[in-house]
């Protein structure tokens, strides 16, 4: 399940929801690596700083999910992306996958702002990925046949560390974690009981 045997090409045509996310994130990291835009002009114009979304930049919930700050944050989620994501993009489909990805990690930035202080400011797709693995986590739940015996073995594991290094690690937003988290299991559940 989470094994990726594709060629680049075929991930490609398999899973476009997911090829696109990713290419959005290195356009955006690329795009703030060139010395043609101000070092931090991306984070400046996307990032979700608090206070300007109190001030009305209600796009700020939406763009902090595809920029990420340093190459190894671009990596781990981007990776964790290809990784985790193909098998909900298949079981899904594209639209209700990219709603899910969306949802969650939207109403992570939106716990985000309403619960940290107006000087906050965060980017990257951890409440989106975190949204897949509650959505995973559902489906262990609900004893779903989607997701296989091995499948839960692997995926539980990775969930529980990622929930502690959330803990462990500092500058890590630790809201749209665990928000995301709950978004994605909420979504995996109203889903699995249909």
């Amino acid at each position: 399940m989470f094994v990726r045997t594709e060629s680049f090409s075929q991930f490609l045509r398999y899973y476009p929801i997911i090829s696109l996310i990713v290419l959005i994130h290195i356009a955006l990291f690329a795009v703030s690596a060139l010395p043609i835009f101000p070092q931090l002009w991306v984070y400046e114009q996307l990032a979700g700083i608090n206070v300007f979304i109190k001030e009305g930049e209600w796009w700020r919930l939406i763009t902090p999910i595809f920029v990420h700050m340093g190459f190894a944050h671009l990596l781990f989620n981007s990776f964790s992306l290809v990784l985790f994501g193909p098998p909900l993009e298949k079981h899904l489909g594209k639209a209700k996958f990219l709603s899910l990805y969306l949802a969650s990690g939207v109403f992570a930035n939106i716990i985000t702002y309403l619960i940290k202080p107006l000087t906050y400011s965060h980017v990257g797709a951890s409440g989106a990925i975190f949204g897949l693995f509650g959505f995973y986590i559902a489906m262990i739940v609900l004893k779903n046949h989607f997701i296989t015996r091995e499948s839960r073995q692997i995926i539980l594991p990775i969930v529980i560390i990622g929930v502690v290094m959330t803990f462990m690690q500092s500058g890590i937003n630790i809201t749209a974690h665990i928000f995301g988290l709950i978004a994605g299991f909420v979504i995996g559940w109203i889903s699995g009981r249909k």
